[in-house]
């Protein structure tokens, strides 16, 4: 019985992590290639130095989850990926916290590219 709540428990705790933030998109790497070329649109890479060093999108700028997101203009839609859209789900929630109205994560991230 002890061993059913436990896994309940997690259970709750992933789809609670996995669930979308509210007032974030969410879009596929498909849609994404049709947006690369907005000049509208900032694009973030959350994932760190040496993985983006490893590959990454030309209009991606890497600041890494954790860093500060202060420099990034509030007046443009931020577009974030990582490598599985983790992170990037993360780092949405916090633009979202610091005023950030238009805010994208890109699912599945650079595996999904």
């Amino acid at each position: 019985m002890e061993t059913w709540i436990i896994i309940a428990i997690v259970i709750a705790f992933l789809v609670w992590r996995m669930k979308p933030t509210k007032g974030v998109q969410s879009i596929s790497v498909a849609q994404l290639k049709n947006m690369l070329d907005d000049k509208d649109k900032v694009f973030v890479d959350v994932r760190t130095p040496a993985e983006y060093k490893r590959g990454n999108i030309q209009q991606f700028k890497n600041i890494p989850l954790g860093s500060s997101f202060d420099k990034l203009p509030q007046d443009k839609e931020i577009v974030v990926i990582c490598q599985s859209g983790m992170r990037s789900s993360q780092a949405c929630k916090q633009l979202k916290k610091q005023g950030f109205e238009r805010v994208t994560n890109v699912r599945g991230g650079m595996n999904a590219y």
